[in-house]
């Protein structure tokens, strides 16, 4: 097990009609908000209302600022930057999913500083503050209410990167897995990808002597596969949708990589194709992850193994360990299947045509490789495009 510092500071709200309380806990930061949201879904549902009746209840003031697309845009971020400078804003409060919030994250970042905020994406400069966020959370998918880490598409040049640090934490998350009971089923099914490759980008590990945080992860695993499942066959069963919300907290949050180190290849590989093709991040995951494991799996077999007989119930095959692993990427596969998920690129209509861009762009101006345990070059990032056809 690697030494680790494990901190998860956001205070999680979690429950039935909860997120009627928003307005007490933003006043607790500032009496001027932004509220920050996506397209009009929050206004169809009531849940607008509540969230204003409830920060007006608190006597606190708010400015909107809607209109947040899927692989969130950089330049709404530079708007909601503007808006905050000249309206005094003190707290963001973003109330969606996980392109909201990071919306927020990366506004609440650029309002303080003086330079252009993909400054800090570009690797050009580190965040040093930031205004404080919090979260009414929609969609159970990124994990983005209690992580470090916030994801941003630069329209210039379509590229999508991720930055990662303490300070893009939220203060706090309000969740109600009753707001997820409306969700479209391949919203849903994309979100339990996404919280599962979540985990597994921690999973796959070489670090040794790291049972107990294998053991969280594969519960968590095993908790989405069962539940997704009755969501998608029940939408309003609180009980499975609750699961789904705090195992999609509990996937990105932290805990599971203390004491191990992730790769986060698959997710790089992904960002690019989402970027270039505006496609739903768990559905280019659902393709992008298998691909990466049938690609890489022989570098770490045991793992591998591990993975098919302790999630998906494979007989381990004691003659030939390579076939327990292929099966286990084979039920992954199957399993995407059946809740509607894609699993080749030319099931997102992706053809061969730009691979090599997404190549690429999918390693970062500053690195030669991607990944921290199977480190790929830009080749072999196409290799595992090449699979993903």
């Amino acid at each position: 097990m690697e030494n680790f510092e494990f901190l998860s500071p956001t205070r999680i709200i979690f429950g039935r009609g909860v997120e009627q309380r928003v307005g007490e806990e933003a006043k607790k930061f500032s009496g001027k908000v932004l509220l920050h949201y996506g397209g009009g879904s929050i206004k169809r549902s009531g849940l607008y209302d509540t969230v204003a009746a409830s920060l007006k209840s608190a006597g606190v003031e708010f400015v909107e600022l809607g209109g947040v697309q899927p692989n969130p845009r950089l330049s709404l971020v530079r708007e909601g930057i503007g808006i905050c400078r000249k309206e005094g804003i003190g707290f963001i409060l973003a109330v969606g999913g996980g392109s909201v919030i990071d919306s927020a994250k990366a506004i609440a970042i650029g309002t303080p500083y003086t330079g252009d905020v993909w400054d800090f994406w570009a690797n050009k400069a580190e965040p040093k503050e930031a205004l404080p966020v919090g979260v009414v959370l929609t969609i159970p998918a990124a994990g983005s209410e209690a992580s470090n880490s916030a994801v941003i598409t630069n329209e210039d040049g379509w590229l999508k990167w991720g930055l990662n640090i303490e300070i893009n934490r939220p203060r706090f998350a309000v969740m109600n897995p009753e707001l997820t009971f409306t969700l479209p089923a391949y919203q849903t099914a994309s979100g339990a990808v996404d919280i599962m490759a979540h985990v597994m980008e921690r999973y796959f590990t070489d670090v040794k002597h790291v049972d107990l945080t294998d053991h969280l992860c594969e519960a968590v695993l095993k908790t989405m596969i069962n539940n997704t499942a009755i969501a998608l066959a029940r939408p309003d069963d609180y009980n499975a949708r609750a699961e789904m919300m705090w195992a999609g907290t509990l996937a990105h949050n932290g805990l599971l990589n203390t004491g191990r180190l992730g790769d986060w290849a698959s997710h790089m590989i992904e960002q690019e194709l989402s970027a270039i093709y505006d496609v739903a991040h768990g559905a280019g995951l659902a393709v992008i992850f298998p691909a990466w494991m049938k690609y890489t799996f022989q570098r770490n077999l045991a793992k591998f193994a591990q993975f098919a007989v302790r999630v998906w119930g494979v007989e381990y095959d004691f003659e030939a360990p390579e076939r327990t692993a292929r099966e286990g990427i084979q039920r992954l596969e199957d399993f995407y299947r059946r809740i509607g998920m894609p699993t080749r690129l030319g099931e997102l209509g992706i053809g061969d045509d730009r691979l090599e861009e997404m190549a690429s762009k999918s390693i970062k101006p500053w690195m030669t490789t991607m990944g921290n345990v199977s480190k790929l070059t830009r080749d072999e990032v196409l290799e595992v495009l090449k699979l993903a056809l």
